[in-house]
């Protein structure tokens, strides 16, 4: 938990999304549905109208300041709301600042202009109340604890980790880079704008594996292998994630914006259980960078991977088949 030189409020902004359209590229505009976004998953799909022309989009944005804002006696003054898009890939932050929608109320409204060619996938979408404070100006007094995922390519509105999935013959693949692991069945590419797993089809029947959609002992060993392939992506994008941060001036790492700043927040509650994912990801970035705890910190991680991987259950799906199948042959 951060502490501040100066009082604020104790309790999140909370931030809904209440109307998304587009403006197309003949100046027409479109205006989704509901399914385009979700609050549960607190994501916005902008690929859900199937559009390939559009040009911006029009998020519509509900803001609702915790008890205390307005206070007679607050120990602070001119007060706004700014809702602040920020994408760390293409290195673009966008703020617009909301209207209070009746006076001394909690709820702010507005709507924030996406423009298509300022983004390559995915934004974050936070927040921030700010007002002057024991004379200084701008300082912020609450702000969202979770930003909204802006994904200006997907037909779905999740904010789960997603992955691209390809295939090639590592031994003669053009990316030569791949020769390398030749002896390998799959391989992790964390450089690319989403994580890529390359699976190798010179491994022979490994494809046709993956591919099958039958039943029996078949289908359990298929998922036995996904859930070890998608252990070993959870590994690989976490420590791709906390090998990559920005440092404040004072020192402290600050979440990624873009996937990563994702995969920080869904492994670190089982990385460093107990305690606020801000003061987890402190911990873990004072291991990674000081002298000693980062090695035993390894396990926690391979733990956090595993669980998010379903590696228990597909192990004991596949346990249970061949006990059938055993008993079957001894019948």
């Amino acid at each position: 938990m951060k502490i501040y030189p100066y009082k604020r409020l104790n309790r999140p902004v909370t931030l809904r999304v209440t109307a998304v359209s587009l403006r197309l590229s003949d100046g027409t505009r479109d205006q989704l549905e509901t399914s385009a976004y979700s609050t549960q998953q607190q994501a916005v799909a902008l690929g859900t109208a199937g559009h390939a022309d559009w040009v911006t989009a029009t998020v519509g944005l509900s803001a609702t300041l915790p008890p205390g804002a307005n206070a007679p006696d607050a120990a602070w003054s001119d007060l706004e709301v700014l809702a602040v898009l920020t994408d760390g890939e293409t290195n673009i932050r966008t703020s617009v600042r909301l209207g209070q929608d009746k006076e001394d109320g909690r709820d702010w409204s507005g709507s924030l202009e996406v423009h298509r060619d300022d983004h390559l996938g995915r934004a974050a979408l936070a927040v921030c109340a700010v007002a002057t404070v024991d004379g200084v100006r701008g300082r912020a007094i609450a702000e969202t604890d979770r930003s909204w995922v802006i994904d200006t390519v997907s037909e779905e509105p999740v904010r789960g980790l997603q992955l691209d999935v390809q295939k090639a013959s590592f031994s003669r693949s053009s990316r030569e880079w791949l020769h390398a692991y030749a002896d390998a069945p799959w391989i992790v590419d964390t450089s690319a704008r989403l994580p890529t797993v390359f699976v190798n089809t010179d491994v022979e029947g490994v494809m046709d594996l993956l591919d099958s959609s039958g039943s029996g002992v078949e289908s359990k060993v298929r998922d036995l292998l996904v859930a070890q392939m998608a252990t070993d992506v959870w590994t690989a994008v976490f420590h791709a994630a906390i090998g990559d941060l920005e440092v404040e001036p004072g020192g402290g790492p600050v979440f990624p914006t873009d996937w990563k700043g994702e995969v920080l927040r869904e492994m670190l509650p089982d990385v460093v259980p107990g305690v606020h994912v801000e003061d987890a990801l402190r911990e873990v970035h004072r291991r990674r960078t000081g002298d000693s705890g980062w090695v035993e910190l390894q396990t926690r991680i391979h733990y956090a991977a595993v669980r998010r991987a379903d590696a228990m259950k597909a192990l004991a799906y596949a346990v249970r088949s061949l006990e059938q199948m055993n008993r079957g042959s001894d019948a």
